[in-house]
């Protein structure tokens, strides 16, 4: 008589959603148990007699069901990083990842996708300067986002402002059409898709027009205090030693700033020190500010976004 271990959900809803689309989610816990798992009925099955690979899946499958519970999407990058949870991280760190959230006002909820993210909207929410720093696709700019619409939306900070530093790539800034805000618009994109996936359109150009929302270069901010605001600083690689000093110096009263960017992706000039590593090098023990690195294993996009990075990087360690 085989010893494989069954387990029955009654809600046959949650046991498709547990599946996924083609049983994408299942086809990510063999490659997670290294045995076959498949669902029969209201049932899903694992192929293993091995008592540790019981456990794992029986712990993995519970956590996935307080996911659904919390109205979680369940898919193949949820699963991985509650396995990758379960498995490195310390007790804490772990609750953090399974209760943290973004509660946006009007009913958007955001929630981490690993515990370093976890961390990272823990540190917003705790301290007045962020930076978060690490490789495309780690929602650095998604979450600073969402939290910053939170604290706009909820009357907690007057206005969101948007900056970030313009490095020309064979085209000025000023010969391209348009006011200023149509000028920056493109520099912007990726903070506009993630307010799309809060807000709709008409909300963030009521927001505009009232002035809730306020985009400029980086330079502009140059004599301004900002005061009673949520600031985010993107890109900030591109940003030079004496541009992230003067930012940095623009935050008043009631005012907090997250600073994102990637430093494997610099646009300066050769010979010309990135701000943002600069930063990074002698402000870490300043109360109050925060620094949160993400690297590979945070990127929460396709996986082969994750493995076209980690070639990058180790072809640029193979340089060195």
């Amino acid at each position: 008589m085989s010893n494989n271990l069954t387990i029955v959900l009654e809600d046959h809803h949650k046991l498709t959603e547990m599946c996924g689309v083609n049983d994408e989610n299942l086809k990510t816990l063999e490659n997670l148990t290294g045995t076959r798992v498949y669902s029969r009925g209201n049932e899903i099955h694992i192929d293993s007699e091995a008592v540790p690979v019981q456990n794992f899946f029986k712990d993995i499958i519970k956590k996935i069901q307080t996911c659904q519970e919390d109205g979680r999407h369940i898919d193949p990058v949820l699963i991985k990083s509650i396995a990758d949870s379960m498995k490195n991280d310390k007790e804490g760190d772990k609750e953090l990842f399974e209760k943290k959230s973004i509660i946006i006002p009007g009913g958007t909820r955001v929630y981490p996708r690993s515990s370093r993210q976890a961390a990272y909207i823990q540190a917003i929410e705790d301290n007045e300067i962020v930076f978060g720093i690490g490789p495309a696709g780690t929602g650095k700019t998604y979450l600073a986002v969402a939290a910053a619409l939170r604290e706009v939306l909820g009357k907690s900070k007057k206005k969101l402002i948007i900056t970030r530093p313009v490095v020309e790539a064979g085209e000025s800034l000023g010969f391209l059409p348009g006011d200023l805000t149509q000028k920056l618009n493109p520099y912007l994109k990726p903070i506009y898709d993630s307010m799309d996936s809060f807000l709709n359109y008409e909300t963030i150009t009521r927001m505009e027009e009232n002035r809730i929302i306020e985009i400029a270069p980086l330079a502009y901010m140059r004599g301004r205090s900002l005061t009673n605001s949520f600031i985010i600083l993107d890109e900030a690689q591109n940003t030079t030693p004496a541009q992230m000093k003067m930012f940095l110096t623009r935050i008043g009263e009631g005012s907090q700033a997250v600073i994102t960017g990637d430093i494997t992706q610099i646009d300066l000039p050769h010979k010309t020190k990135s701000g943002l590593i600069h930063a990074s090098e002698i402000l870490k023990s300043i109360d109050g500010l925060n620094f949160t690195f993400f690297d590979t294993r945070d990127v929460v996009r396709k996986k082969i976004v994750k493995q076209i990075i980690q070639a990058y990087e180790r072809t640029d360690k193979k340089q060195k």
